[in-house]
């Protein structure tokens, strides 16, 4: 289904009758990856999914967004349902949502957080990573100070595609700003504001998100508890389904 909302075209889907779930994926990523969880969830509750701005079939935003305008955006969204209480969902980029919004002031209660192979704590930089920043942005200067790109046209992009990661690289100029925006808040300082049950689940294996931020994540979340997935990598809930909707249906009590 899609709809338009704050002037954008919204990719979203809504299955099931009950108390509310909604589902929120990862940078780069869709809710045709939740069909699964949703089928699962379903059986019991009323589940929302959508594609975010500038993901999926959703429209981007028109200017670069921070996770403040995120979670605004997902509030907006909400607005169309009526509920007293909602269970948050949410893999990678879609955690780093949810923990912003559970800091908010809400008009409703949130009763479970699931969260898997979340973002939110901010990685520390290599000093190979320091380094690679550091020439970026002395050939960026020096070029942009001299205006070599009339000659060299293509050195920016081929430094940017070398040092850039495959998500930067992969998204148009809006969401490139929007990433880095939102991958250098650190969200330690609201973790503790998640007071509600919350099941984190991890691969082993992650490199993107390591297993370390999970449990930086169980500290500091006072009522969560840790599930790890062994050998599995960021996307744990595809590379081990079964096991995942095994958790997911005991924690959202699915018989």
């Amino acid at each position: 289904m899609t709809k338009e909302l704050n002037g954008l075209r919204i990719n979203y889907i809504c299955e099931g009758e009950g108390e509310l779930v909604l589902l929120l994926h990862g940078w780069g990523a869709n809710i045709d990856l939740f069909a699964d969880t949703i089928a699962l969830l379903s059986q019991k509750y009323r589940v929302l999914a959508l594609d975010l701005p500038g993901h999926g079939q959703s429209q981007e935003p028109p200017e670069a967004w921070d996770v403040d305008a995120y979670v605004d955006f997902v509030l907006d969204f909400l607005k169309d349902y009526e509920f007293d209480s909602i269970t948050l969902l949410g893999h990678s980029f879609g955690g780093r949502v949810i923990i912003k919004l559970c800091a908010r002031a809400l008009p409703f209660t949130v009763e479970k957080v699931i969260l898997v192979d979340s973002a939110g704590v901010k990685p520390e930089k290599t000093a190979l990573r320091r380094a690679k920043e550091g020439v970026y942005s002395a050939v960026k200067h020096v070029v942009s100070k001299d205006k070599m790109e009339k000659v060299f046209p293509h050195l920016m992009e081929s430094m940017r595609r070398r040092n850039g990661s495959a998500d930067y690289n992969a998204a148009s100029p809006v969401m490139r700003e929007t990433l880095v925006k939102v991958v250098n808040e650190d969200l330690c300082d609201l973790m503790p504001c998640v007071k509600c049950p919350a099941l984190l689940i991890w691969g082993t294996a992650d490199t993107a998100t390591p297993l370390s931020d999970g449990q930086t994540m169980e500290k500091l979340m006072p009522e969560s508890a840790l599930v790890t997935f062994e050998g599995a990598g960021h996307f744990s809930f595809l590379e081990q389904p079964q096991r995942f909707l095994r958790v997911i249906a005991s924690f959202m009590n699915i018989s």
